[in-house]
């Protein structure tokens, strides 16, 4: 029960924490966000990062893993932030390869940093991975046992994490039904659809139209349906792939 306990609530963490890391980082740091344009990242639509919360978890389980065939503390202590950045690469690679072979749909695209495979993974964000397991590491482990003593004896804050997770399983839903749509015209044309860009773009098309620009909701349009903005895309771009 503690276990699962603890791995709820850093699901829960882990994912709200991610998805403001990755506003921040597409706002001032993104090559791809030239304009600084303020991004709602990732599949669903919510302030959440589900692969950010697995994430998470993994790391709370490898921090128990034993590394004591290593010599020496600052050894052992690279080689676990090296075992997480793998692992946490491999939840990357997977999840975006289910995406691109399942759905023909291109989450994130690392296309432009050296040494990507398929544009899913890269060793720039393998390296930022290992940066964060070590913040996790030194920082978080060490006081996960005390938030959640705090999380168990506040009811109210518990009910907060019952709602996020009624939330997100409504939004997964939502968010399954548009991804469908998009499949269908990828698999139609023979392309892989970039998330990302298709997002930017009816954004953009929403502002030329003097539509109310949607953050939470990237894909609503009030003036034209979600086949118009990919018909138009295709158009304009010739394609919706690299």
């Amino acid at each position: 029960m503690l276990v699962f306990l603890v791995l709820t609530f850093l699901f829960f963490a882990g994912s709200l924490i991610g998805w403001g890391l990755e506003v921040f980082w597409r706002k001032f740091f993104d090559g791809a966000n030239p304009e600084h344009r303020w991004v709602n990242p990732g599949f669903l639509h919510g302030p959440y990062l589900p692969i950010y919360g697995l994430s998470l978890c993994i790391l709370f389980a490898l921090t128990f893993v034993r590394v004591d065939f290593i010599h020496g503390a600052i050894a052992q202590k690279l080689v676990l932030f090296g075992i997480m950045a793998l692992c946490i690469t491999a939840i990357e690679f997977l999840g975006g390869l289910v995406f691109i072979k399942g759905m023909h749909i291109k989450l994130w695209d690392y296309s432009r940093n050296r040494g990507n495979i398929l544009g899913i993974i890269c060793p720039q964000f393998s390296f930022y991975w290992w940066l964060l397991s070590a913040v996790y590491y030194f920082l978080i482990h060490p006081k996960i046992l005390a938030w959640l003593y705090w999380f168990t004896n506040h009811l109210a804050f518990c009910l907060v994490v019952g709602f996020f997770y009624g939330v997100i399983t409504v939004d997964l839903c939502y968010t399954l039904n548009i991804a469908a749509k998009i499949s269908a015209f990828a698999k139609e044309w023979q392309i892989d659809v970039r998330y990302e860009s298709l997002k930017t773009f009816i954004q953009k098309k929403n502002e030329e139209l003097h539509e109310k620009r949607y953050f939470m909701l990237p894909f609503l349009s009030a003036k034209r349906s979600l086949a118009e903005n990919l018909r138009e895309a295709l158009e304009k771009w010739g394609k919706l792939q690299d």
